[in-house]
């Protein structure tokens, strides 16, 4: 039997990209800001509708690199529902992760509990736009303009995401700095990649310096930076994927779809309601298995595994209840009521552009037959 992963690497033809192998090879540039880097991150940030942006080996490397530009101290507000990277970010530039809940129907952090978490060490806010919807970002900034709080989005799931009706439209221009990750599960990826939005040439200047050693020259360093460079290899497949990165998420779109119309009607399953505000890039597919379906969520996410459907709890467990976080007072389960549910429920289907319709089906038939 056939075995369906939840997500698999979107690539172009390797006829595409042979050329572009052939071109690092002859130039012998392999690192360091060369051709293709310039070319992606000028493409890129034409394609996103952003100003400035800098490309990284990583999201994670991105994120790290993004609060130790700002100079994030003390402690910053975060979500418990996301993958580990988001805290872990905090954690290794000295920062206090303090873990709001969540909305029950974006799954996003919710703004409405954000204010009583404010402290005098408070400094930034960091939500996620989590499997590309878009968080409240106008009440998130109302709350950090009062307290005078930085916001910086992670962006991992929000390729291309943009608000409707509103001018310029990405929603990574909301916030002080938004990061992006191009990892190979990404609706757009470079194998291994990632950026950060800047909203001014200033601050894309800072995060240059420090994904460079800080270095500003051969012999002069202004900052203690890290290795985040992006290499040429994943730039110049970057340049390909925005070729296809359209067609690919259309193919996601239809799988959605699908999945929406045969998974319709089914008791005790709840499929998250699609944002009428924004673009999407259908990146993931969650549903929520809860009490009034026969089995209970890990049942199910067995079941399907049995059956050769590669599902995945994603995300679960929640973050706060990992042993580096759970001594924290903010990630006592009482304070965390929505989140905690949510990661009981949470279970991600299989979506990539190579599914086939037939694939689809029998992971729709798969969960129609265990309500029977």
């Amino acid at each position: 039997m056939k075995t369906i992963h939840v997500t698999q690497p979107d690539l172009p033809p390797l006829d595409d990209f042979l050329p572009l192998l052939r071109d690092i090879w002859d130039n012998r540039v392999l690192t360091n800001g060369g051709g293709f880097h310039q070319r992606f991150e000028a493409a890129l940030a034409e394609y996103l509708g952003v100003p400035h942006i800098s490309l990284f080996t990583n999201g994670t490397i991105a994120l790290v690199t993004a609060l130790q530009s700002l100079r994030i101290t003390g402690e910053v507000i975060t979500t418990p529902y996301s993958f580990v990277a988001t805290s872990h970010s905090l954690v290794w530039n000295g920062i206090k992760p303090v873990f709001a809940d969540i909305d029950p129907v974006t799954l996003n952090l919710d703004p409405a509990r954000i204010e009583a978490l404010i402290t005098p060490q408070t400094t930034a806010i960091l939500p996620v736009h989590c499997y590309g919807t878009p968080c409240d970002v106008d009440a998130i900034q109302h709350i950090a303009d009062n307290y005078n709080l930085r916001v910086i989005y992670d962006a991992a799931h929000a390729f291309g995401i943009r608000r409707l009706g509103e001018r310029g439209g990405s929603i990574l221009l909301h916030g002080d700095l938004s990061v992006l990750s191009f990892h190979a599960t990404k609706a757009f990826n470079t194998f291994e990649g990632g950026a950060i939005v800047s909203p001014d040439a200033k601050t894309k200047q800072r995060i240059d310096h420090l994904k460079n050693f800080g270095f500003v020259n051969q012999t002069t360093v202004v900052a203690t930076g890290i290795n985040g460079k992006m290499s040429e290899f994943n730039a110049a497949l970057g340049l390909l994927q925005l070729q296809h990165v359209e067609r690919a998420i259309e193919k996601r779109a239809a799988i959605e779809r699908r999945y929406r119309s045969l998974l319709q009607g089914i008791p005790g399953l709840r499929m998250l309601a699609e944002p009428v505000d924004a673009t999407r890039n259908h990146s993931y597919f969650p549903v929520l298995i809860g009490p009034e379906f026969p089995l209970s969520r890990d049942e199910v996410f067995q079941r399907l595994r049995d059956g050769g459907i590669m599902a995945r709890r994603y995300f679960y467990p929640l973050i706060s209840d990992f042993p580096m976080y759970r001594g924290l007072p903010s990630a006592r389960a009482e304070l965390l009521p929505v989140a905690q549910e949510v990661a009981r429920q949470i279970l991600c289907l299989p979506i990539y552009p190579a599914l086939t319709d037939e694939d689809v089906d029998r992971v729709a038939g798969s969960l129609r037959t265990l309500v029977s």
